[in-house]
C-alpha cells in the first residue's frame, strides 16, 4: 500500500475528504517526529512502542577490502509491537499456512480420485 492508497483508505474509514485526512496524518507524524527528536518515546496502547535508542560506536570490517572501519555512535528509531499485534500477525500466518495445506490436500485428493 502506498501513501495515496493509505490516505484514501483512512479518509474512507474516517468519513473525511482526502486533503483533510492527509493534513491530519501529517500533523500526527510531525508531532511524533518532534517527540523523537527530543529523545522521547511514544507508547500507543494496543499498538506498540516507538523508542529512540543510542547505538554505541563499533568497529566493522569491510568485506571487499578487509579494512577495519570505525562506525560512529548514532541514534536509531526502534519499534516494539504490542502483544495484541504480535498475536494478530501470528494468527494470520497460521491461517495462511492452514489454508495452503488445505489447498494442497484438496489437489492431492482430486488427483487420487481420477
Amino acid at each position: 500500500m502506498n501513501n495515496k492508497e493509505f490516505i484514501a483508505d483512512l479518509a474512507q474509514r474516517l468519513g473525511y475528504k482526502n486533503p483533510l485526512t492527509q493534513k491530519l496524518l501529517s500533523t500526527v507524524l510531525t508531532s511524533m517526529c518532534d517527540g523523537f527528536l527530543a529523545g522521547q518515546s511514544l507508547q500507543v496502547h494496543g499498538f506498540g512502542t516507538f523508542e529512540v535508542k543510542k547505538k554505541l560506536e563499533r568497529i566493522v570490517t569491510s568485506p571487499s577490502t578487509g579494512q577495519r572501519l570505525l562506525v560512529p555512535p548514532k541514534l536509531v528509531l526502534s519499534f516494539k509491537p504490542s502483544i495484541v499485534w504480535k498475536d494478530r500477525v501470528r494468527n494470520v500466518e497460521r491461517e495462511r499456512e492452514d489454508s495452503s495445506v488445505d489447498t494442497e490436500n484438496e489437489s492431492i485428493n482430486s488427483e487420487d480420485t481420477e
